[in-house]
């Protein structure tokens, strides 16, 4: 009876093997991306905590502004620590359904923040291209709707990845060669046809993610054209200096992710650990800036840290 459990355990068990061809830097890489997840977590905490209890910041940028961050300790929170464990001591098993709920986290916490950063990217251009109408329309009421809105959609587009994955067989190997389970990653160990996989993981990355970005561009792009009509030669270069840092986070965000999903698909000759370095840097990268371009960058918020440390002293 314990051989049949154990054996049962075996084969319900996947092995993430980190970075293939950098084992022997393992303990190297570690640091950076142990000091990365470090600056997140103080970052975005310290920014939830200022943003939930200053009264004056309760306003829609701000409440937007704390729910990406509360997003992006999430994405980080999801993979970091498991890779930190493969990196430092080896350890590398994870269960299959520890697999599969990982990779939902992943892939439906990236899709929440896409949908936050457009709702961001929609609040500027109200504010500055019809600032009479922003008040209306971004009330409480829309917000929270959004915000549900914004977690509805997110799930229901990755959780058809566990279905599809639940009914594949998996009876070769089970080395997965990633730092996180990612859906093509897990789809890929099957001995069996994974086309419906491919198409589908495909079409949410273009059709949400992919959409989101074009309508963050879009609306960048109108902002653009109203700065640039405004009279002040102070105003334009202000609202570009902060155009700027936020399409650099945006970036940033959507680059490395856009990368690791098609070279899944399409990038059969790109080195395993450039694939792999490049999908942790969104996990790890935007949550450790966001705090600083989104929340030292704003005036009011870089006022309220600096009232913490008068205080303190």
């Amino acid at each position: 009876m314990s051989l049949s459990n154990s054996s049962d355990a075996l084969l319900d068990t996947f092995f993430l093997l980190g970075i293939p061809g950098l084992e022997a830097v393992h303990i190297w890489i570690s640091i950076p991306f142990c000091s990365m997840y470090f600056f997140a977590l103080l970052g975005n905490s310290a920014l939830i905590v200022i943003i939930t209890t200053e009264r004056s910041l309760h306003k829609p940028m701000y409440i937007f502004l704390s729910v990406l961050s509360a997003t992006d300790l999430a994405l980080s929170s999801t993979t970091v620590p498991k890779m930190l464990q493969i990196l430092w001591f080896g350890a590398r098993s994870i269960s299959f359904s520890g697999c599969l709920t990982q990779m939902f986290f992943v892939h439906s916490v990236f899709a929440l923040e896409s949908f936050i950063l457009l709702a961001m990217a929609f609040d500027r251009y109200m504010a500055i291209c019809h600032p009479l109408r922003y008040a209306s329309v971004l009330t409480p009421q829309a917000i929270g709707k959004t915000g549900i809105m914004g977690i509805v959609r997110s799930m229901a587009v990755v959780s058809p990845f566990i279905f599809l994955l639940k009914r594949l067989p998996y009876c070769g190997h089970r080395l997965i060669p990633h730092t996180y389970c990612e859906h093509m990653g897990i789809a890929r160990l099957a001995c069996s046809d994974i086309t419906v996989n491919v198409v589908y993981g495909l079409t949410v990355a273009l059709l949400a993610m992919g959409l989101d970005a074009v309508l963050i561009a879009a609306s960048y792009v109108l902002i653009l054209c109203t700065v640039f009509k405004l009279p002040s030669h102070k105003a334009r270069r202000k609202a570009l200096n902060t155009y700027g840092s936020h399409l650099c986070v945006i970036l940033i965000f959507y680059i490395p992710a856009f990368f690791s999903f098609l070279t899944h698909r399409f990038g059969r000759h790109i080195p395993h650990h450039v694939h792999i370095f490049l999908a942790n840097l969104y996990v790890l990268v935007p949550p450790m800036l966001n705090p600083t371009v989104y929340g030292v960058n704003t005036k009011e918020i870089r006022k309220q840290v600096l009232k913490i440390f008068l205080l303190r002293r």
